[in-house]
């Protein structure tokens, strides 16, 4: 079974070369044969990576604890639900699954551009880059590590999963993550075939816009994800700790934004063409970046459960996108220039354009806490970490002038404007966000930082619900539809804009739930016995059992709590895995509702005693779930903007001859 494995990655290795030497040679001699080859190349490097994961999937179905691989992430007595996880937990099968996934990435894009048109200059080059890439993870597969390299003998049982990803969101956050990452290969190919022809008009951005929105899409649910993950898993009472595989994920999500926003402004009005490419190839270079750190193991993360040696590969193949890509901007920049120039700084584009300052301004001062830790170790040779405190007094003003742009931005026309039409425009929602200030502050609410926060966040949301009911009425009003079928119509209609505007209510959906549970978080820690309670906020929990029990795959030792006197009981646990009997995974017993979460965690035990005692973290989560029903939100709306418009129907009108005349068909 390994070595049908082994056979397919050797061949999707030489394929891919030979789909990018016969892509490139084909462009340069107009040589439309060598060029389908390398179309045609191409498409076999995706079944031959199919084939190679199909085969590890079916090793790891089989037990076949031969291949080093199956041995060290899985076992026996692994659930078969768990099988996708094992396959991706490790570095050899995270690379064969990046792999995989670009080769897709691929064979959709030629499918989808397989007919000819103003697109065919573009092709050969995009398929030379995906297949540079692609042949670089096969160079690394056969090479450096190969998930199919075989055992001297075979064991009668494998090592097991990490006991932390026992969980249902490893079985969709990381896949996510690693197609998130790939994702942008697609974009970024684009723009060096734009480059490389001269071809700088809107065309490469229309070619890779919906591209862009999927990588987009797919990386900030993974971000999501992940945060979920680590809310149920971790067991420290948050969903986001600055973690540096946190960060590296977040930056390259955050300058794939500014490009999104960006590229309306160049089809738009033909500006911005420089930063519009800058930005493409910097999302990408962030993608290839947090590759690096997930996988070198340079940076230490509760994230991070396959170090290996192939980091030093990464960077060094980073620095060889960079040093090309650079070369070849620069070398297009004259041709880069601006069709117009902006006539206003109030105005949509001028907005966009310091949403391009403050994105890259976060994403560096993210970047720099993250690397800041190596940079100082390299020159005074001593080890110092970046806590949580940079993170959020550094990245949270920026992140609240961002919110507050997303606020403004959809209120102001292109070009120009007047003080009247600006005064209709955000009357509405500033007086919905003032009277929000003025609630809160009736409540009781003082703090400054939370109050500005949830103004800013109300503010963004009354834009985007201000927005809905101008289209919906004037619909209406236009067609006499009644309000709910105006509504569809509107969206339906113009669904990239409509879709935008719910991503931004989502984000300040998220952005409210952020600012609620940071800053009202209620927190406590005891030890008790059976009949003893603790306090936490507004809940009592009383001790009742500790009891220990078999579970799959190992044992699960398990507390049981009342709340608040009544018979509803909380189960917080920790699982301890065979041959993993030294780490155990947490299972945080959660009360969610729209308004907080009743956070618990077992800590620690004592049966030593003539009673079992239990130590006991509690936290009272103002607003998180705001964060979940944010991220459902926000995956509605990016389908929303990535689904096709309807195309107008077109009548054909023949008109009638004049008696006589001659008709020719």
């Amino acid at each position: 079974m390994g070595d049908l494995g082994y056979i397919a990655l050797v061949g999707a290795l030489a394929l891919a070369v030979y789909a990018a030497g016969a892509s490139l040679i084909g462009a340069w001699r107009l040589n439309g044969p060598l060029i389908a080859s390398g179309r045609n190349a191409a498409l076999g490097v995706t079944v031959l990576f199919t084939a190679a994961s199909f085969t590890l999937l079916a090793a790891f179905v089989a037990n076949d604890f031969s291949l080093r691989y199956v041995y060290d992430n899985s076992s026996r007595a692994m659930p078969m639900d768990m099988l996708m996880p094992a396959f991706y937990s490790g570095q050899r099968g995270s690379l064969l699954f990046w792999g995989w996934t670009l080769s897709i990435f691929t064979a959709i894009v030629l499918i989808q551009l397989r007919k000819p048109g103003a697109h065919s200059v573009f092709m050969p080059y995009v398929i030379a880059v995906l297949m540079l890439i692609e042949g670089f993870m096969a160079l690394l597969l056969n090479v450096v590590g190969s998930p199919f390299e075989r055992l001297p003998f075979t064991p009668p049982d494998g090592v097991g999963l990490n006991p932390l990803l026992y969980d249902e969101g490893m079985k969709i956050h990381p896949p996510m993550l690693l197609m998130g990452y790939m994702a942008w290969s697609v974009p970024f190919a684009f723009a060096v075939a734009a480059l490389a022809t001269g071809r700088l008009n809107s065309e490469w951005l229309r070619l890779s816009r919906r591209y862009a929105l999927v990588a987009w899409t797919i990386l900030g649910l993974g971000n999501l994800l992940g945060s979920w993950w680590a809310y149920r898993v971790l067991g420290w009472g948050g969903y986001w700790g600055w973690d540096p595989v946190e960060n590296v994920a977040l930056m390259p999500w955050l300058a794939g934004t500014a490009f999104i926003h960006s590229l309306q402004v160049q089809e738009r009005r033909g500006m911005l063409k420089a930063w519009n490419v800058a930005l493409i190839l910097l999302t990408f270079y962030l993608s290839i970046f947090g590759t690096f750190v997930v996988r070198s193991g340079i940076l230490a993360s509760v994230h991070s459960f396959a170090l290996s040696q192939i980091g030093p590969y990464f960077l060094g193949y980073l620095g060889f996108l960079i040093a090309g890509s650079v070369a070849l901007f620069l070398w297009r920049l004259p041709r880069l220039r601006e069709e117009n120039h902006l006539d206003s700084a109030v105005s949509r584009e001028g907005a966009f354009l310091l949403n391009n300052v403050l994105f890259l301004a976060v994403t560096f001062a993210i970047f720099w806490g993250t690397v800041y830790p190596l940079v100082a170790e390299a020159l005074s040779n001593q080890k110092i970490s970046v806590g949580v405190p940079y993170f959020n007094q550094v990245a949270s003003p920026l992140f609240g002038a961002l919110l507050l742009l997303m606020g403004i931005a959809p209120l102001v026309p292109w070009r120009k404007t007047t003080r009247a039409y600006l005064v209709r425009q955000f009357l509405p929602p500033v007086g919905t966000a003032l009277l929000g200030t003025v609630a809160m502050l009736v409540a009781g609410m003082r703090e400054p930082v939370p109050l500005v926060g949830f103004t800013i966040c109300l503010f963004a949301g009354a834009t985007v619900v201000v927005e809905f009911v101008r289209g919906v009425t004037a619909r209406a009003h236009a067609t006499g539809e009644n309000l709910v079928l105006a509504f569809a119509s509107l969206v339906r209609r113009n669904n990239r804009r409509y879709g935008g505007y719910t991503v931004h209510l989502a984000i300040a959906l998220i952005g409210a739930g952020i600012v609620g549970s940071q800053a009202f978080q209620v927190q406590a820690q005891a030890t008790l016995a059976p009949g003893q309670t603790m306090q936490v906020g507004a809940y009592s929990l009383t001790a009742q059992s500790l009891q220990t029990f078999p579970s799959a795959g190992g044992r699960t030792v398990e507390a049981r709590l009342l709340v608040n006197g009544s018979g509803e009981a909380m189960r917080p646990q920790r699982v301890f895995f065979q041959n993993f009997d030294r780490q155990s995974s947490t299972r945080v017993a959660i009360r969610s509702t729209f308004r907080e979460d009743l956070y618990i965690v077992l800590s620690a035990w004592d049966e030593s005693g003539p009673v079992p005692k239990i130590s006991i973290a509690a936290y009272v989560n103002p607003l998180v779930s705001w964060i979940w029903a944010g991220g459902l939100l926000f995956l509605i709306g990016s389908l929303a903007v990535m689904w096709p418009a309807p195309q107008p129907s077109v009548r054909t009108v023949r008109a009638a001859a004049p008696r006589g005349a001659l008709v020719s068909a």
